[in-house]
């Protein structure tokens, strides 16, 4: 289906504003508040709410509801928690998420104060010129690393408001390169969050569905799917889909036969990863009707990284359900690297699932 709602500029803008923000898990408020704004103001779903969790929770009824149908993509973002601050005012931190240590050192990042201002600060280790030669050819360990925030004590830290707990993450600015390629922080999962919008959008343009549609933006999965634990006890789906970014290692030095997905080859299915064996019988949906309206898409080889759709299946009874993913480059960085193309067609891809003209 055409739509004027639909298109790589609206997806473009999207991006960019949904990376900007600041949501380290635990703390999405900030995300959360534009995605429940920009549902609201547009009345885009039947019921949409913030549980106590802080996953923005909504409901789009079918005509029919013979089945509901969860779709999912969490908000928050890996950083890190300052864990002690030195006496001369330097802050040692410990990871949220899962970061690969050797891009951190030299790395701008942000703090979030406790009276939520940001402050800039410096990821710095022992001067280079004052190390051995044997020590200049290992990796600097995380423990060795400390933030630079320009401050000379730890009362003139305290009184700037950052604390023991507080958090931050890597500083990043949206960049637009050749090829409607973008790159910037935190794709990993606002371009989820970006699909679930479009889509929204997409789907009160026209009405007729026949399938529930339940979306959770969830909180906390970076740390442990969290959100999508709570958000698929009470929204109690009987199929459900993990949108999300997914490793693209389609670069120099990496096998053929190793590389999960391509930039430029459509959402990717996952047949499986390190927590589910996908339901068969949503993936035939989703090919079936991908098939049928020449949406262009790839399988995920197996078995890499895990997702919310390995908790959404253990949901109360238990549900069958995918991933469906946007391929990236360096992700887990502030330089993640993807195609908006590729967001348009899990879009696409999505909604001709949701609407089945297969009839599978």
């Amino acid at each position: 289906m055409k739509s004027e709602i639909l298109n790589i500029e609206s997806i473009r803008v999207f991006q960019r504003k949904l990376s900007s923000f600041f949501g380290v898990s635990g703390y999405e408020e900030d995300v959360s508040k534009f995605i429940l704004s920009e549902i609201e103001n547009k009345g885009l779903v039947d019921r949409v709410w913030i549980d106590q969790l802080g996953n923005v929770l909504a409901v789009k009824e079918g005509n029919e509801s013979k089945n509901e149908i969860l779709l999912d993509a969490h908000t928050d973002e890996i950083g890190f928690m300052v864990s002690h601050i030195e006496k001369n005012g330097f802050l040692r931190f410990v990871p949220v998420g899962g970061w690969d240590i050797r891009i951190l050192l030299g790395q701008s990042v942000i703090l979030r104060t406790e009276s939520g201002e940001i402050m800039p600060g410096i990821i710095g280790s022992k001067p280079p010129h004052l190390t051995s030669v044997s020590e200049r050819k290992k990796i600097v360990e995380l423990n060795d690393m400390y933030i630079d925030i320009g401050m000379s004590s730890k009362d003139e830290v305290l009184n700037s408001k950052i604390n023991i707990g507080s958090v931050g993450t890597l500083s990043a600015t949206f960049e637009e390169f050749p090829n409607n390629m973008v790159c910037g922080k935190a794709f990993d999962d606002r371009t989820g969050c970006n699909v679930l919008l479009h889509l929204m959008m997409l789907l009160n343009e026209n009405s007729e569905i026949k399938d529930t549609v339940l979306y959770n933006f969830a909180v906390q999965e970076e740390i442990g799917r969290i959100g999508a634990t709570t958000g698929a006890f009470k929204l109690n789906p009987t199929m459900g889909i993990a949108i999300e970014n997914t490793t693209a290692a389609d670069v120099p030095g990496i096998k053929e036969s190793e590389i999960p997905v391509y930039i430029g080859k459509g959402p990717a299915i996952t047949v499986a990863d390190k927590s589910i064996i996908s339901s068969p019988k949503i993936n035939r949906r989703l090919i079936k009707n991908a098939e049928q309206e020449k949406i262009p898409y790839q399988l995920k080889k197996p078995m890499y990284g895990l997702t919310d759709a390995g908790k959404i299946q253990v949901t109360r009874e238990g549900v069958p359900s995918s991933v469906v993913s946007v391929p990236c480059r360096y992700i887990h960085s502030p330089t993640s690297l993807l195609k908006l193309e590729d967001i348009y067609d899990t879009v696409r891809l999505i909604e001709v699932f949701i609407r089945n003209p297969a009839n599978i």
